[in-house]
């Protein structure tokens, strides 16, 4: 596993533009106890789940209540179509040197999202008995982090793609030391990124490109050699907003 390092990501809410001081402090502060403390006080958000709406009206409504690729493209709303459930884990290492998230780079002959980054995660099963199931399921199949060494925590809002995928990203806190085995189908690697990369909201930039026949605004977190952009980099956003509190 490569060591990753950190590009500062910030968020829409509560965390200034301060210099780099600042935000490496607002990282330093936040120990295994605290960021725990953090999403218990979060409670349940309001920007949380979808109901499944038909009715157009009514789903463009709910939508604008979660989180999504709609946030930054307003009056962009899917239409009101059945959503597939799906979930991610959202791994947080306790380091010594600083808190760090886990993230995994797929494989680039895979039919969809080849060689994006992402969390380790995928689509909630019949089998399934809810979303933290799921994730940790799916985490456990695509990098080999078995659940003993996950303790959940919290979730995040949930997260409506353009693709027709409602996540619900959970949050775990990862016991050192911890197994890693890609799988080599799907995973191509897994690095961390230093939390205080995803705290500085200079790392948070917008990008644009153009989407059946309209422009589209995205997030991307450069970090290093690689792009973290899409729902994962806004799920990342969504995580510097609460931690930051």
């Amino acid at each position: 596993m490569e060591q990753g390092k950190v590009f500062p990501a910030g968020r829409r809410r509560g965390l200034s533009s301060g210099p780099a001081e600042t935000v490496d402090a607002v990282a330093l502060c936040l120990t295994r106890d605290t960021v725990i403390a953090r999403f218990a006080r979060l409670g349940q958000p309001g920007r949380r789940g979808y109901g499944g709406a038909v009715n157009p009206v009514e789903a463009a409504a709910i939508r604008q209540a979660t989180r999504g690729d709609h946030d930054l493209n307003p009056g962009w709303t899917q239409p009101s179509i059945a959503l597939r459930p799906a979930a991610v884990l959202v791994p947080l290492i306790d380091r010594a040197e600083g808190m760090s998230v886990l993230l995994t780079q797929r494989t680039p002959h895979l039919s969809a999202h080849a060689g994006q980054i992402s969390f380790p995660g995928g689509r909630v099963e019949a089998t399934d008995r809810d979303a933290i199931e799921a994730a940790l399921r799916e985490t456990e199949e695509e990098v080999g982090l078995t659940r003993d060494h996950v303790q959940v925590i919290g979730r995040l809002d949930t997260y409506v793609t353009g693709t027709g995928f409602e996540i619900t990203p959970i949050v775990g806190i990862v016991r050192l030391p911890f197994p890693l085995s890609l799988d080599p189908f799907e995973v191509a690697e897994a690095f961390e990124v230093p939390l205080h990369f995803i705290l500085d909201p200079s790392n948070h930039r917008r990008m644009t490109r153009v989407f059946e026949e309209r422009t589209r605004v995205f997030f991307v977190l450069p970090f290093e050699n690689r792009y973290i952009w899409g729902a994962t980099a806004g799920m990342l956003v969504n995580l510097a907003e609460v931690l930051a509190g």
